[in-house]
């Protein structure tokens, strides 16, 4: 059975200048249907009709056939068919005639073969490749609109809709004039999904990118009482900025799956390092996250033994480890000593949700706090400053505490709503809203701290431990108050009072020097450098 696959590529497009021969995952678009007519087991002569010296020369370097098409074929108006039959060779014999537009790069040539094997099996004069799109929709009839579905179901209810993607028609020679190449009996052949990319437009070739080029990502991280949880934040965080779901990896001895909160992420529990490197073995990663606060060299090494070609980006890692990286954020400190760590404010993720506020007005007095410590509170200073604020000399004031998923004796701190001017929430929603309705705020010194400067709200700011120490942003020179690690009540106390009887004018200073830091832009500045990698 002889079978010719004809691949029409002109020079002329209008919607993309060059369409045809523009790189896309290392070869030009119309090398991708070439290639599919070279390996399928059906296909016995290949010739590309083209005006173009650019896809000639693509051509006979992958050893195919062209056939110059004349300029009156070549003009927008003309239609496929007339192009398809003039490539055609005269007398030639061939049973099929298969049109392969270059415009499907995603299209694999197990599916075309198996495309062909279904037209020759069932005797169809025509075979259309299409993808099964069903949605609500409407035509016009007599002037008007009438929905082409009688009852409104949602999609997955929907009868099929086929919409062809161009990737391939097959037809008998026979019914192959130039006026048609449409036969009696056809049908359509569903594609997956994946292979369905149909180049029109630009945002069609960002996607055929993509699709060439897949990225295979998965991020390591921990979180608990002693760690804190703004790892696991920062990690869902970068899941939602990705072009699919990354594997997400957590060591269940170390983090307790109920931290992550409500996700349709793809957790995946280890029991320690050596089951997650043997995970990564099996699923050889492009892009592997650590977000563990250090790594350590035989870590690092091992990873990379695993992992050889994969670019390996870590997160807040002091550990020796970080030298071993390909890129380190590092937004909690001041400086980098390695030339892949970027360190400093503008590296800071902030949650979607603080992107939908604005800063506070700074009013003349201060008549609410908020007070936060993260996701876990080590120091237990949740207990303290409640403990500090139940006192009858702040009855005038009013305190909103919010308590994180990690906090332990949540239960006994919750009895501080009996103080009418106390609020304390646990695992809250909306925290842009709730800061946003306070004057001031006190903190540790970690993620709660930038989302506060984000909002404006001057801030009191304590350590959780010596590494918070380090975190050396979150500073008086930068608009904080920062009291240091486990400072005394009276020291708390005292800076408390300070920010109540400061000057509206004092206060606006200390947002102004919080807002000089673009926090805003940090997540698409970093997601920008790892998707550069």
């Amino acid at each position: 059975m002889k079978i010719l696959a004809v691949i029409p590529a002109r020079s002329g497009s209008c919607g993309i200048p060059n369409k045809n021969i523009r790189l896309i995952g290392g070869h030009p678009l119309v090398y991708y249907a070439i290639c599919n007519a070279i390996q399928s087991s059906y296909i016995t002569d290949i010739i590309v009709s083209t005006d173009s010296p650019e896809v000639k020369v693509v051509a006979e370097q992958m050893g195919v056939t062209c056939h110059w098409r004349r300029k009156e074929l070549c003009a927008d108006s003309v239609t496929l068919d007339a192009v398809i039959a003039d490539a055609i060779p005269p007398n030639a014999g061939y049973d099929y005639i298969i049109t392969m537009q270059p415009t499907s790069p995603t299209l694999k040539s197990c599916t075309l073969d198996r495309a062909i094997l279904h037209a020759i099996e069932n005797g169809l004069d025509t075979l259309i490749s299409a993808i099964n799109t069903p949605h609500l929709s409407w035509r016009v009839s007599d002037g008007g609109v009438v929905p082409n579905y009688t009852e409104r179901l949602n999609r997955q209810y929907l009868p099929p809709h086929y919409m062809e993607t161009g990737a391939f028609l097959i037809s008998k020679a026979s019914v192959v004039t130039s006026s048609s190449r449409i036969g009696p009996k056809v049908e359509v052949f569903e594609i997956p999904s994946d292979e369905s990319y149909d180049i029109d437009t630009f945002e069609d070739l960002l996607c055929a990118k993509a699709a060439l080029n897949p990225q295979k990502i998965a991020i390591y991280v921990n979180g608990n009482h002693e760690q804190g949880i703004g790892h696991i934040y920062r990690a869902l965080e970068i899941a939602d900025e990705l072009m699919g779901k990354p594997d997400i990896y957590y060591d269940v001895n170390q983090t307790d799956k109920r931290v992550f909160g409500n996700t349709m992420h793809n957790l995946k529990p280890v029991n320690g390092i050596d089951e997650l490197f043997s995970y990564c073995k099996r699923e050889q990663y492009t892009i592997f996250i650590n977000d563990i606060s250090g790594t350590s060299i035989d870590y690092m090494a091992g990873l990379r033994s695993i992992l050889p070609d994969a670019k390996i980006v870590n997160f807040e890692d002091g550990g020796e480890g970080a030298i071993k990286a390909d890129l380190v954020f590092n937004a909690l400190y001041r400086y980098a000593e390695l030339p892949q760590v970027k360190a400093g404010a503008q590296y800071f993720i902030a949650n979607k949700m603080f992107m939908l506020y604005r800063p506070i007005p700074i009013k003349e007095q201060v008549k609410k706090v908020f007070i936060c410590f993260g996701g876990s509170d080590p120091q237990n200073y949740s207990d303290r400053l409640l403990s500090i604020i139940s006192q009858k000399s702040y009855k005038n004031y009013e305190f909103v505490v919010a308590l994180g998923r990690a906090k332990c004796n949540v239960d006994q701190l919750m009895e501080y709503n009996m103080f009418p001017n106390i609020t304390v929430l646990y695992d809250v929603v909306n925290m842009p809203e709730l800061m946003t309705s306070c004057d001031v705020g006190i903190t540790s010194r970690g993620r709660t701290g930038y989302e506060l400067a984000m909002l404006g709200i001057p801030t009191i700011a304590m350590a959780q431990n010596k590494r918070e120490e380090e975190h050396g942003v979150i500073c008086n020179e930068n608009g904080f108050s920062y009291i240091g690690l486990n400072p005394p009540d009276e020291v708390i106390e005292t800076t408390i009072k300070m920010y109540f009887e400061m000057s509206q004018e004092s206060r606006q200073r200390f947002q102004d020097m919080l807002l000089q830091h673009d926090l805003r832009n940090g997540r698409g500045r970093v997601m920008s450098l790892i998707q550069n990698l």
